[in-house]
């Protein structure tokens, strides 16, 4: 909520186009509670279908602020802000290193040979939360629901198991991987939330290449690039990124993240 502090538990929210007395496009809401970092939970006075219908009448595009804010939504934007490969309702933001596949990409990796699997994590507004505290320890990571099949799993492990690499599109991805997988690195059927944080000294299980974009520091995003291909190396990638003028951010450019082997060498 922004301005979250005038907002207190108890409160009516209305949404809406306009303040006109007929009921279509509009959508009111209870507030809950309230969390410590400006999230709400709210009580819609709609619910199943015709909660679904309101939102999709009431509700716009959740592109970033930067994005938003300088200008509005329009139609383009419901296919660009949006995966080629989406199937499922939930994401609160799109997967943004997903946006950067196209049927014809999809087409040169298949004359490549290269595989690809699909899992499912429904982005929450927590991922992109600042973190504020001075100890990683103390930042609380809000949890998002995903899953990732028998089927998924049992590909993946067998392409490890022939020599083969793991490339997760996206921090989402590996997020969900990492916490379908056991110590032994081998991943299984999951589903329900995961509230994993990722930061420098985290050993990976999983994935052996990250595709993903540029992200904000100080973000719980950034601290899981720098753990998957270390500190000085993302230091080195995001000067470099700057000194080329790369768009950052979910429109932006991608970058292609190799892991960084561990003392023990794995």
């Amino acid at each position: 909520m922004r301005p979250g502090k005038r907002i207190a538990a108890g409160d009516r929210i209305h949404f809406g186009h306009d303040q006109n007395s007929c009921f279509l496009g509009q959508l009111d809401a209870t507030v809950i509670e309230k969390g410590e970092a400006g999230e709400a939970l709210l009580g819609f006075d709609l619910s199943g279908p015709f909660l679904d219908e309101a939102m999709h009448a009431v509700g716009h595009i959740p592109l970033p602020p930067y994005i938003a804010s300088k200008r509005d939504d329009d139609e383009r934007d419901r296919s660009d802000y949006q995966t080629i490969y989406a199937r499922e309702e939930g994401a609160v933001a799109a997967p943004t290193a997903g946006l950067h596949f196209t049927p014809e990409l999809f087409a040169a990796l298949d004359a490549k040979g290269i595989e690809r699997r699909f899992v499912t994590l429904h982005v929450g507004a927590g991922t992109f939360l600042p973190v504020k505290t001075d100890d990683t320890a103390d930042h609380k990571m809000h949890a998002e629901t995903g899953s990732v099949s028998r089927e998924t799993a049992e590909a993946l492990n067998a392409a490890k198991a022939r020599g083969g690499r793991i490339v997760a599109v996206g921090t989402t991805s590996l997020r969900l991987l990492e916490s379908a997988a056991r110590d032994d690195g081998r991943i299984e059927a999951w589903s329900g939330p995961t509230d994993i944080f990722i930061t420098p000294g985290y050993r990976f299980r999983t994935a052996d290449i990250l595709m993903t974009n540029f992200h904000l520091p100080r973000s719980t995003l950034f601290m899981l690039v720098s753990a998957f291909s270390g500190l000085e190396t993302m230091r080195s990638a995001y000067a470099h990124a700057i000194e080329s003028r790369y768009r950052f951010y979910s429109y932006g450019d991608s970058s292609l993240l190799f892991r960084a082997e561990t003392s023990d060498g794995r």
